[in-house]
């Protein structure tokens, strides 16, 4: 039986291409790689006898890279606001390490692991500083980068996430929402799963029939084993967190109805950062506030990014 969510996959490669990305892989180590949907006028076409060749972006378009969480992959998470982004920037949107395309041989399964794929994919790509936003799990890999390349990070905007998952913060979020463990919650593994997942993650209930969400536990979550295992690289002890000084102006673009991480934690979270450290939160939505109001998200999203000083522009 054709599954219905992959065989939209030509369909979505198409409309992101005219929206103004394709999606190009690229080798971060021996062993590793990581997929990316980047600027269609960065991506040369091959010639007979070569693979396709990418050059730095436009330095007139400001890079912003979209980093996604832990339900989907790049662009079935971003792909209401990279159409109204790519006008004005550059827009990078990578899967993740054991999301979409992208693989590695490497242990390591940590945020820090991820933000240092990430950021050596980058380079190659001829990215050097960037605007990053993250959301829930990838608001997590977005702090670390921020952390440890402020060189290339020249601001962020987080939703639906926290500096690091720390055990307590861990168990109380998963008692307050039912859960024994967080693989429990979001690695699904039937059709019941990814109802209460969504249950959870929306604010307005949303109707899908159940072959949709068969279809789509069948593609998305797949490499579960090492998923799984980032889940459990995710949790870190509160007595070893310590809460960088971030440079960066910090923009936390919430849902107000967030049952995950709620609004509360956002405003905590502002606290501790500092003054560098701006609140929004957008009405009628939860978790997944980009996409349950995604024409609200996107015009939140232009608006700091059009607030932000022009910066150096690439060599």
């Amino acid at each position: 039986m054709v599954n219905l969510v992959a065989i939209q996959q030509p369909l979505i490669i198409l409309l992101m291409k005219m929206a103004g990305v394709q999606t190009h892989t690229v080798e971060i180590d021996p062993g590793t790689v990581m997929n990316f949907w980047l600027p269609n006028e960065t991506l040369q076409k091959p010639t007979k006898n070569s693979k396709p060749t990418t050059i730095k972006p436009n330095p007139d378009k400001p890079v912003v890279v979209l980093v996604h969480g832990f339900a989907a992959e790049g662009i079935a998470t971003w792909q209401f606001q990279i159409g109204p982004l790519t006008k004005k920037y550059s827009v990078y949107v990578p899967d993740l390490m054991f999301f979409g395309g992208s693989v590695s041989n490497s242990p390591d399964r940590s945020p820090r692991f991820q933000a240092e794929c990430l950021v050596k994919g980058l380079r190659k790509l001829g990215v050097d500083r960037c605007v990053v936003v993250g959301f829930s799990y990838g608001g997590m890999v977005a702090f670390k980068m921020a952390e440890l390349y402020p060189e290339m990070v020249r601001a962020m905007v987080i939703s639906g996430s926290i500096l690091a998952m720390t055990d307590s913060i861990s168990e109380q979020t998963l008692k307050g929402l039912g859960y024994s463990s967080s693989s429990e919650l979001l690695l699904p593994d039937s059709v019941k799963g990814l109802k209460a997942l969504l249950s959870v993650a929306t604010h307005k209930k949303l109707w899908f029939p159940d072959r949709l969400h068969k279809d789509y536990l069948e593609v998305m979550f797949n490499n579960r084993k090492e998923r799984g295992e980032l889940l459990e690289g995710l949790i870190v002890s509160n007595k070893d967190t310590i809460i960088p000084e971030f440079p960066q102006r910090i923009h936390l673009l919430w849902g107000e109805n967030d049952q995950i991480f709620k609004m509360e934690l956002a405003q905590n979270m502002k606290w501790q950062l500092g003054e560098n450290t701006s609140v929004e939160g957008i009405s009628k939505a939860g978790h997944l506030v980009h996409i349950e109001r995604p024409c609200v998200y996107s015009r939140c999203l232009k608006k700091f990014l059009a607030s932000l000083p022009v910066d150096e522009p690439q060599s």
